[in-house]
């Protein structure tokens, strides 16, 4: 049974002449992706489930739990940004303790937490370095463990690595995905590349002009979609029988032929 980490219901937000109207739902413990150009409604969508933007109607659901009155703190939900707002003063220890107490009183056993979090994200050795001894990934690594800690169901990913290079970019999409599987929480991740959705994503949601235009498995969507406007965000075009898309080129499906008009004779056969 389909059971809703994150649903948003009849959810319609406006901004002068231009508006963001939608119905979403991931899968409890999934991990999901939002593509779409810039300018379609990701962040907006991301910002109305957070709480940062107010809903003019609709309703935002988390584990069946409406959250749509809460303020941001409220919610169950954990935001990484591409910045990942670290305190440049506080070392990294610190860094991920704001997570569980803002004021750092922080009895024994959460300190071993917090050390804990820290080694599940690869910096163990590194809890007192501030983040400008850190390289970018780290301190991204700093950022999701600060999340881990707050121990919130719902994490939303607003293109937290999209400055990292291509190898890192993919090694931190699979230590989120390693921790989604452990912790069971669910991932919400938006993203300009659908290599990032196919890395990660089992369900991806493709927006366009503040609607959903598609949504599912994420190979099936990108592989064969199913509306020209995603074609052409992929840059999937069809030349003499192949689908070309990203210099990968594979067959077409044949069109059928079309059936011959009524009162001519049958085809003749060869002997």
């Amino acid at each position: 049974m389909f059971a809703p980490g994150l649903e948003l219901r009849g959810l319609r937000f406006a901004r002068g002449d231009w508006d963001v109207a939608c119905d979403l739902a991931v899968a409890r413990g999934a991990f999901a992706a939002l593509i779409g150009a810039s300018g379609a409604g990701k962040t907006t969508l991301l910002a109305l489930t957070a709480g940062f933007e107010e809903p003019a109607a609709g309703t935002v659901l988390v584990n069946g739990r409406d959250v749509t009155g809460l303020a941001p703190a409220e919610r169950p939900i954990t935001t990484l940004f591409q910045e990942h707002n670290l305190f440049a003063h506080l070392d990294a220890w610190r860094n991920v303790a704001l997570g569980v107490d803002p004021g750092l009183r922080l009895s024994a056993e959460q300190r071993a937490e917090v050390m804990e979090a820290l080694a599940r994200v690869g910096l163990e050795g590194k809890e007192r370095r501030l983040p400008r001894a850190l390289s970018g990934g780290e301190r991204q690594r700093v950022a999701i463990a600060r999340a881990l800690v707050m121990r919130r169901s719902l994490l939303l990913l607003d293109e937290p690595f999209a400055a990292l290079g291509p190898a890192l970019r993919r090694d931190m999409l699979d230590l989120v995905d390693r921790l989604r599987r452990d912790t069971g929480m669910t991932v919400l991740m938006v993203s300009h590349d659908p290599a990032d959705a196919r890395r990660a994503a089992g369900a991806t949601t493709f927006v366009h002009d503040g609607r959903i235009l598609a949504s599912g498995p994420t190979a099936a969507l990108l592989d064969d979609p199913g509306v020209p406007e995603l074609a052409d965000y992929l840059g999937i075009v069809r030349r003499r029988g192949l689908s070309v898309q990203s210099g990968r080129a594979r067959r077409a499906a044949p069109a059928s032929p079309a059936p011959p008009p009524s009162g001519s004779p049958a085809p003749r056969r060869g002997p």
